[in-house]
């Protein structure tokens, strides 16, 4: 079974750092390019940060640029996703999957692009 399991999540104060992992069980992530998204509580699923399988692309949505670094550690099979700077409005589910793609192509953000998903993991920030 093909599956995608994200660790990392928690709780912390504003500005304050977090390291999310997503981890493959079932496949190779080295074929595919790995978006990060995040889904605040009543809306849709939004993109966070999008990294090729070759590591050498990676894209970021306007609201996390400077402040989210995503690489991968292919012989890991794992794709992390560093958060710095966090604020409140950083606090949502997070979410990693595998794009049908080894690049990241657009529409990076179209949930549509993507394959398996994992469960997500919850990150909270607050004073």
């Amino acid at each position: 079974q093909l599956q995608l399991v994200e660790s990392g999540g928690g709780w912390t104060q504003p500005g304050g750092s977090l390291r999310l992992s997503c981890g493959a069980s079932g496949f190779s992530l080295d074929y595919y390019a790995i978006g990060w998204f995040r889904q605040f509580p009543g809306k849709a699923r939004e993109g966070v940060s999008c990294i090729s399988s070759s590591d050498k692309m990676t894209l970021y949505a306007d609201a996390v640029k400077g402040r989210f670094t995503v690489s991968r550690d292919n012989a890991k099979n794992t794709v992390y996703l560093y958060m710095n700077d966090l604020k409140p409005e950083d606090t949502a589910v997070y979410y990693c999957a595998a794009q049908h793609f080894p690049v990241c192509t657009h529409p990076v953000w179209d949930t549509a692009g993507y394959g398996t998903w994992g469960i997500g993991t919850l990150v909270t920030v607050s004073s």
